[in-house]
């Protein structure tokens, strides 16, 4: 049976046993960074639910994830999933005949790498349709997300979540350092920037490491790109290349000290398509950023980071 996971990004592969392997389908929501994160996971345990039951129950979780104000799109460690267990299956003799169900709908909140389970409840739903999928369908529809079970284990899940980060801040900052310094610099802005605000002293100490290793990476990449142009413009020196210069030029962060060869190597097309061409190369250079302008760069590059396909591998053994 297929395997679902929707908006989920994962940077590690965490095995365990009866570990549930997935694939990744990016969610078209961004601009989590900051918030609590969840992914919506539907395992293999769910068995014989119907292609389109799986989609409706994946989309009806990753409405419980965007109305209590989770972030769904850089959950890739905590995960709500659900379990689902028929307590009774009627064929009703109508015209024409219809399929009763009515079902137990388990959801669990935990951490999907190391396995461990923060919150759970139980949801008795019925659903009735033409055929068994449309009967998976009608019922999971008439999940109640203003259910006070339900939002008491939302509540839960988030609250066992941030004790998470509390507790485990020192652990999260260390293994960014050690991916910066082993070239990593993206995965490990990503790490920092995925710690919620609502961990306030980690999210102060995360953020405070974000600009340091986001200028290491844009003194990697200067001269990286700056070579990339130059390879451009030595291939093809007219406005063409010299455009083609400039699509590359133009991803390089002012910040890093090898702007200032970039500066030189600009004002040298410039001329040499000035004297070809009779006419002005209108490339611009990046303005200096701010601070608050290098959070949002790195943001971005976590952003750029996230959206780049994985596979994952989840363990909820135990979970029910």
């Amino acid at each position: 049976m297929k395997k679902l996971i929707i908006t989920c990004i994962s940077f590690f592969l965490v095995i365990g046993v009866y570990a549930q392997k997935t694939t990744i389908i990016r969610s078209a929501n961004g601009g989590n960074s900051g918030k609590v994160t969840l992914a919506a996971y539907i395992p293999d345990q769910v068995d014989d639910l119907p292609e389109a039951a799986r989609n409706m129950l994946g989309n009806k979780l990753n409405q419980i994830i965007s109305q209590n104000g989770f972030g769904g799109d850089e959950g890739q460690r905590f995960i709500i999933t659900a379990n689902i267990v028929v307590l009774t299956k009627d064929m009703l003799s109508t015209a024409p005949p219809m399929t009763a169900l009515t079902l137990d709908v388990n959801l669990y909140i935990g951490d999907g790498y190391e396995g461990t389970k923060f919150a759970s409840t139980s949801l008795s739903v019925k659903g009735v349709g033409e055929n068994i999928a449309k009967a998976y369908i009608n019922a999971f529809k008439n999940i109640n997300l203003n259910d006070p079970k339900l939002q008491a284990f939302v509540e839960k899940g988030k609250s066992k979540i941030i004790s998470y980060y509390n507790t485990h801040c020192d652990v999260i900052i260390k293994q960014a350092q050690t991916l910066a310094n082993t070239g990593r610099m993206d995965e490990a802005i990503y790490n920092l920037t995925s710690v919620p605000q609502a961990c306030t002293n980690c999210y102060t100490r995360s953020m405070a490491q974000v600009a340091p290793i986001y200028k290491k990476q844009v003194e990697k990449d200067c001269s990286v790109k700056l070579n990339q142009a130059k390879s451009l413009w030595a291939a093809n020196q007219d406005i063409n290349g010299a455009n083609a210069a400039s699509e590359v030029l133009s991803q390089i962060d002012p910040q890093a000290s090898c702007y200032k060869e970039v500066k030189v190597f600009v004002a040298q097309v410039a001329k040499r398509v000035k004297e070809i061409d009779n006419r002005e190369w209108s490339f611009k250079l990046q303005e200096q950023k701010n601070d608050m302008g290098i959070i949002k760069a790195a943001r971005d590059v976590a952003v750029a980071y996230a959206a780049q396909p994985r596979t994952t591998v989840y363990n909820v053994h135990g979970w029910w």
